[in-house]
């Protein structure tokens, strides 16, 4: 599975706080997705679902 964060990212740090196994803030200060086993797919949706600017989309 497979999270990517777009350019709608405002950096707020939302979705590392909820998911650091898949999330992270870069140094430049926007979140950063990855690569992610499916055992972390319900904590991943829980992040993609609280982003305040919709920026987080999932994908197989």
């Amino acid at each position: 599975m497979n999270a990517t964060v777009n350019d709608s990212c405002i950096g707020c740090g939302l979705c590392a706080n909820t998911c650091p196994a898949v999330f992270t803030m870069g140094d430049d200060g926007l979140a950063h997705g990855s690569d992610f086993d499916p055992a972390e797919l319900a904590l991943a949706q829980e992040a993609r679902d609280g982003c305040p600017v919709s920026a987080i989309s999932l994908s197989e």
